[in-house]
């Protein structure tokens, strides 16, 4: 066994220990070596030395292994909490096992080693076994789904209620007590039945049939002790208003979600409704445009109470907004529930679903997130897709070999699917580990902010003014027009100071 593969599996989070004699080299595996050692108090401690020295090469910034998390620890504590209690982080069902790589320019260029090239049930229990075992062997606590990615749809909806009911009862044995979904939702983009829309269609047999499917959604994903569910309303909106009663479909769409919240409380399910904003694609025009968008919406039709959001970072660059404006906008609503971790192109103006491997932008992610006071009950979900080329057989691989005893117990969730050219097992578990380190950097990023607290500092002093006699009546709304006359009569013409913008980057990049 290589070093670099022994260092590997002798990791530990918080603190180094000797682990079980088969986890090391062959030439440490001799029972007869550790019969000796637990008698030699100086060769033992020897051989500890040996191993974290071994670790201390394979581990961390410095080390080159794609398969070892270099920034994230999810039992170190930070701005005081765990590094997984930040996180959260979650496996995206759709992306990671039943992305094929296809594109409306090219076939399929995925065929995982457990795929029989059907759409049965005793393949989506296949998948579904492969899904728990990548979980385990990554480490997170998390997953995430839509009904039909992980049941195949019937030739009737008693049927499709059938096929999900077998599979998720595999689902929920193999999950255990440990393992949970982030979040679960139904998928009402992708048959030709929602071509119009579900709860914006402008047929009444589909707005039925959709909320059908909801209902039994959000029944699966409180029978797996799912802690969110999701509204992502892909094809909730039009291609032209000329031909669209917007008002009328705005209304169902607020009946529609009245109606989910209603049942969500009637059979005890008590995890948290999310909206996911978007602003097109496939639709010409979504109306869960942005969070701003979203936000008035739940406001108008009085559901503010009722629903978070879930911001994904490709979607904010879509609407015209970086990932943080979406995040801040959110938070400062009240309104900051999951974040699907993911970014875009800014050379291609659709839906990437990169993986997130920015420094700076998770670092301001994190801002929001730790000024959030975190996610729970939501967390990460890496909706991305993975990027190289080249096919592995095998599955529970040396990778996965390793990355079971690298585990660090992350909660976050992963909405991310590999690219088209991305086709090894090996890289599922790449773009992960990437994933996964880019945040908690940006969470480290974060803590060096706020200790330095220079940029704290610059923002506070921009608005100094305020924190005033005058400032404070304003903003507790008792300013009127005036006795704000009076006191500009009074001053003249304001000076008014640099913003410092310049000096706010620079501070920022100091701590990347």
């Amino acid at each position: 066994m290589p070093a670099a593969d022994a260092a590997q599996i002798i990791i530990f989070h918080t603190t180094w220990k000797i682990l079980d004699p088969k986890l090391l080299p062959p030439p440490m595996q001799s029972n007869w070596l550790f019969g000796e050692v637990k008698k030699m108090k100086a060769v033992k401690f020897l051989l500890w030395v040996l191993c974290l020295h071994i670790v201390s090469l394979a581990v961390g910034p410095s080390s080159k292994n794609p398969l070892v998390f270099k920034w994230y620890n999810a039992q170190e504590e930070i701005l005081g909490k765990k590094m997984k209690d930040w996180m959260r982080f979650s496996v995206a069902f759709w992306h990671t096992f039943r992305g094929t790589g296809g594109d409306p320019f090219g076939a399929s260029t995925k065929m995982w080693p457990w795929e029989d090239g059907t759409n049965s049930v005793a393949m989506a229990k296949r998948r579904m076994r492969a899904n728990f075992e990548f979980i385990d062997k990554l480490g997170v606590d998390f997953w995430c789904f839509h009904d039909r990615d992980i049941a195949p749809d019937g030739k009737t909806l008693e049927e499709s209620n059938a096929n999900l009911d077998e599979v998720v009862a595999l689902a929920k044995e193999l999950q255990g007590r440990k393992i949970r979904p982030l979040w679960g939702t139904a998928q009402l983009f992708m048959h030709p039945r929602y071509m119009h829309g579900a709860a914006t269609s402008s047929e009444l047999g589909v707005y039925a049939y959709g909320a059908a499917q909801v209902k039994k959604a959000i029944e699966v994903t409180h029978y797996l002790g799912g802690e969110n569910y999701v509204f992502w309303g892909g094809r909730e909106g039009y291609q032209t208003l000329l031909n669209t009663d917007m008002e009328r479909e705005l209304n169902h769409m607020a009946r529609f979600l009245e109606a989910a919240v209603a049942y969500k409380k009637k059979i005890g399910f008590n995890g948290t409704l999310l909206i996911e904003p978007k602003p097109q694609e496939p639709t010409k025009h979504q109306y869960d445009w942005d969070a701003a968008t979203s936000a008035n919406f739940l406001r108008k039709y009085g559901l503010a109470g009722e629903f978070k959001l879930n911001i994904e970072c490709n979607h904010a660059t879509l609407s015209g907004h970086s990932c943080h404006h979406e995040l801040e906008t959110a938070r400062i609503n009240g309104l900051l529930g999951n974040i699907d971790a993911n970014t875009g192109d800014p050379q291609i103006g659709w839906d990437t679903d990169q993986f997130l491997t920015d420094i700076g932008e998770a670092t301001m992610v994190m801002l929001s997130v730790v000024r959030n006071g975190g996610l729970a009950p939501g967390g990460f979900n890496f909706d991305a897709k993975l990027l190289a080329t080249s096919v592995k057989s095998d599955y529970t691989s040396k990778a996965c070999v390793i990355l079971e005893k690298v585990q660090s117990d992350p909660e976050y969730n992963f909405p991310f699917v590999l690219r088209r050219e991305s086709t090894d097992v090996e890289d599922l578990f790449i773009a992960h580990i990437s994933g996964m380190d880019t945040l908690a950097r940006g969470l480290r990023n974060v803590a060096k902010l706020i200790e330095d607290g220079s940029l704290d500092e610059l923002v506070l002093k921009r608005y100094q003014s305020f924190d005033s006699e005058l400032g404070a009546l304003v903003e507790a709304g008792k300013a009127d027009f005036e006795l704000l006359e009076k006191k500009a009569m009074e001053w003249g013409e304001p000076k008014v100071p640099s913003a410092k913008q310049e000096l706010a980057e620079m501070i920022f990049q100091s701590a990347l």
